[in-house]
């Protein structure tokens, strides 16, 4: 997929305001500090697309842009971070757990993971929730030009032998580098792939 064009359409804090759900959806989150706001930017070939922060859970509202005038990608919330109020961090919660559950036209979710660490129980907990609500998602191991191709396939086969404890199998997955581009353009084409068997479902976009 070759991305022509990308454009912010809105923030929303309430479901009820989110965009008309006549599009593909495709939604990204992790923890916070994963490098979401990066990769977001190098997948949409643009700089600024994205707010990035050295500061954690900067994005606070579930963020929409129209990707060559026919999808949707949301950037949601980080989830994990401490710098914020109890009462803030349920009601990201439950911001994002209605948006993942009510959201009509959410075709995929991408599970952001940091290559660097071991399997997290906050982020394998986020992955069951997924699974329980029969949510489809995908993971995406960031930060992969921090490691060397060994440490990588290390860190990877540790998410596959704890997840299998529980998972018939391992959802898709992809390795990224928002410093390379590793990733780009086999998770572009997993969407369009995605797109492609959706067909006239959008009829209205």
């Amino acid at each position: 997929m070759k991305i022509n064009r990308a454009e912010f359409v809105k923030s929303s804090k309430e479901i009820k305001d989110l965009p008309p759900a006549n599009k593909p959806e495709y939604a990204f989150i992790g923890r916070s500090n994963v490098g979401k706001s990066s990769l977001i930017n190098m997948l949409t070939n643009r700089k600024n697309l994205a707010k990035t922060s050295s500061t954690p859970g900067k994005t606070q509202l579930i963020n929409h842009f129209l990707i060559n005038e026919n999808w949707y990608l949301t950037d949601l919330p980080g989830y994990g971070y401490a710098k914020t109020s109890k009462s803030n961090r349920a009601e990201f919660r439950k911001m994002i757990r209605s948006y993942l559950k009510e959201r009509p036209n959410l075709v995929n979710t991408f599970l952001l993971v940091d290559a660097r660490h071991k399997p997290q129980k906050i982020d394998l907990e986020f992955m069951e929730w997924l699974g329980r609500n029969r949510i489809p998602f995908a993971i995406v191991f960031t930060k992969a030009d921090k490691l060397s191709s060994n440490q990588l396939a290390k860190q990877i086969k540790a998410y596959q032998t704890e997840m299998l404890r529980q998972w018939a199998s391992m959802p898709p997955y992809f390795v990224s580098s928002s410093v390379s581009g590793l990733g780009r353009k086999a998770i572009l084409d997993y969407i369009e792939q995605l797109n492609t068997q959706l067909g006239q479902h959008f009829s209205g976009k």
